[in-house]
C-alpha cells in the first residue's frame, strides 16, 4: 500500500481549513489487530481500559486507528517491562460445583 505524502504548500486553502482525516476501523479489522473477543473488547470499553467505539451511523460503529495504535503501544511496553497484567488465582474455595476443602 503506497502512501502519499502530501505537504503544506501541495494544499488548497480549503484543504487547509478541515483538520487532517484519520483512519478508522471497522469491527472485522479491529479483530485482525487485536486478538480478543468483541465480548471482552466492550467489557474493557465499560471499564475505561479500552479506547471508545463511535458511530458512524444508527448501525454502524468505528474505532481510531491512532488509539487503537498507541493502546497496543502502551500494552507492548508494558509487557517489556514486566507489568502485564495478569488475572488473579481463583479461590478454588469458593467455587460451587466440586469446591475443594481445606
Amino acid at each position: 500500500m503506497a502512501i502519499a505524502i502530501v505537504t503544506e504548500r501541495h494544499m488548497s486553502e480549503n484543504q487547509r481549513s478541515f483538520p487532517a482525516l484519520r483512519r478508522t476501523l471497522r469491527r472485522h479489522e479491529l479483530r485482525d489487530l487485536v486478538p480478543l473477543s468483541d465480548t471482552t473488547i466492550y467489557e474493557m470499553e465499560q471499564r475505561g481500559e479500552f479506547p471508545r467505539r463511535f458511530h458512524l451511523t444508527p448501525r454502524c460503529v468505528a474505532w481510531d486507528y491512532a488509539e487503537i495504535a498507541a493502546w497496543l503501544a502502551e500494552r507492548r511496553h508494558g509487557a517489556d517491562r514486566g507489568a502485564s497484567m495478569r488475572a488473579p488465582i481463583p479461590d478454588v474455595r469458593m467455587r460451587r460445583i466440586r469446591p475443594v476443602k481445606a
